[in-house]
């Protein structure tokens, strides 16, 4: 049953260990991740579904926006570029009237669209990070979620203090990185 166990997570774990923004791992897998997921089922569910309705309300008015929805615990991060002020205050405004929404880290920067070379290099950079967090076995790193836009790691979750230090710890020594951001939701 153990060896059950570890495998249905690391079958579960590659798709997330190689940056995938979209995850569908069915039966056992999924049963796994959410026993260890510190969200509630309906808390995931929600932040499925503020991703998805983010992206098509400003998909429907900015259609070649280059923009990125990571929802968790209904704290929405928003990052990519924006050609201007205007168009990245009406972006956070859409995103904000989204159901379940509590609140918005907007980190859009005031650009024109990243290279797709430099959106590859990101998700080496978040693969890089959480093989680590895997590695050095200090927290589950199922707790963590690991967003980066231009070079800047983004660290979501619910967590304990000394699994934030970790975390950051973690992600700051890796190859790459630039900054690391701390958007974690504390348990202690």
């Amino acid at each position: 049953m153990q060896n059950l166990r570890l495998y249905a997570l690391f079958i579960a774990m590659i798709p997330v260990l190689f940056g995938c923004a979209a995850v569908v791992v069915g039966g056992a897998g999924t049963a796994l991740l959410m026993g260890e997921d510190r969200r509630t089922v309906g808390t995931v569910t929600e932040d499925q579904g503020i991703e998805l309705k983010a992206s098509a309300r400003v998909n429907e008015k900015f259609k070649d926006a280059h923009i990125n929805y990571t929802s968790f615990n209904r704290m929405v991060l928003v990052t990519g570029e924006s050609p201007d002020a205007a168009t990245r205050n009406e972006i956070e405004k859409i995103v904000r009237s989204v159901e379940n929404v509590r609140g918005i880290y907007n980190e859009i920067a005031i650009a024109g669209n990243s290279a797709l070379s430099s959106r590859a290099n990101d998700s080496f950079i978040t693969s890089k990070v959480k093989a680590r967090f895997v590695d050095q076995q200090k927290f589950n790193a199922v707790h963590v979620k690991v967003v980066t836009e231009a070079n800047v790691v983004f660290l979501l979750g619910m967590v304990k203090r000394k699994e934030a230090d970790d975390a950051v710890e973690i992600a700051r020594t890796t190859s790459d990185v630039q900054k690391v951001v701390k958007l974690f939701e504390y348990l202690d």
